[in-house]
């Protein structure tokens, strides 16, 4: 399990679930980046350029033949509510003040603030041909109801698609040979296209928030079906704690009144979460791991103060979890 690491360093952290260790490992190629994702196998990579570059985590091999076009100018104005230029090689945001003037020198973008104002998350489909001709990206941008889309050896620039939802994205997931933009609330846009080049097109799905009194924390796609995991919480004012329990519903797409069902057993199936780049897969269990249970890696959930990473074992019949600090 990949954890959270240091663009000023080269050297990444693994967390070996079954040996209950951590180790590190020196990745050269990581330093000066951002993580955007991790997607079919690649970590993708962001830099202060908002160059995007695809690198194996555990060979350290690059994807040499997966060149993703500079972001342009157009990206930028999508995503910020700030107004971004480039200067001499440098993104700059110039930021307003209370009157609405705009702070015409800026101040330079530096790393920590490249997923804010650019490619928050980025999901990659179809990297299986050796020259990369099939590669597809749709990307979600700091804060915007737009995302970006990029095919490999099609698009001239990152083009931006209207996802004609009404708040700003939270998470992208591919289903079904679909990607699916999920907005902040649970609402769902639909990108499918059936020829190469053809630009994307668009679907509302009719409501498929998450179910009352579920706050969503990640989606997967599993079997086929879309999988919301999402918390149960009771909130105690008096003593000003809470408490939580977690739940997974489920929704196939090709019904057609697509509906989310509770999901108390996924039989030998593993999930595995990663929140920071809200990216998450399903594996048959193998010895040692827990059968009907999500691995979840994440700063505990509730607790924005906290900031040690935990992994969270939840067990999926129940709703229970088990905390254990990385």
């Amino acid at each position: 399990m990949l954890l959270l690491f240091d663009p000023d360093l080269n050297r990444v952290g693994f967390y070996y679930i079954l040996e209950k260790k951590v180790s590190s490992k020196t990745l050269p190629n990581v330093r000066g980046k951002v993580a955007c994702s991790s997607s079919c196998g690649w970590l993708a990579l962001m830099d202060e350029a908002a160059s995007v570059t695809l690198l194996n985590p555990f060979t350290s091999a690059h994807a040499p033949h997966v060149e993703f076009l500079p972001v342009g100018e157009h990206v930028a104005t999508a995503s910020s509510s700030e107004h971004v230029s480039r200067v001499h090689g440098w993104w700059v945001l110039h930021p307003t003040n209370g009157y609405r003037d705009t702070d015409a020198a800026g101040r330079a973008i530096n790393l920590e603030d490249m997923r804010d104002v650019f490619f928050h998350e980025i999901m990659l489909w179809a990297l299986l041909d050796a020259v990369g001709h099939e590669c597809m990206a749709m990307a979600i941008l700091g804060c915007s109801t737009e995302v970006a889309f990029y095919q490999l050896g099609v698009n001239s620039a990152w083009m931006l698609l209207d996802t004609k939802l009404e708040f700003s994205m939270g998470s992208i997931v591919h289903c079904q040979d679909k990607f699916l933009a999920i907005d902040c609330t649970g609402e769902i846009s639909v990108y499918s296209s059936n020829a190469t080049g053809a630009t994307p097109t668009t679907m509302l799905l009719p409501s498929l928030s998450p179910p009352m009194g579920l706050y969503h924390r990640s989606y997967l796609e599993s079997n086929g079906e879309l999988h919301i995991v999402g918390a149960m919480v009771s909130m105690f004012h008096e003593t000003q704690s809470f408490t939580y329990s977690s739940a997974i519903y489920k929704c196939n797409l090709h019904d057609r009144t697509p509906k989310q069902s509770r999901v108390r057993d996924i039989g030998d199936q593993t999930l595995f979460m990663f929140k920071h780049f809200n990216e998450s897969f399903s594996g048959t269990s193998v010895d040692k791991y827990m059968e009907n249970k999500i691995y979840m890696s994440e700063l505990l959930y509730g607790d924005p103060y906290d900031l040690v990473h935990r992994l969270e074992i939840i067990d999926i019949a129940t709703g229970a979890s088990e905390v254990k600090p990385i």
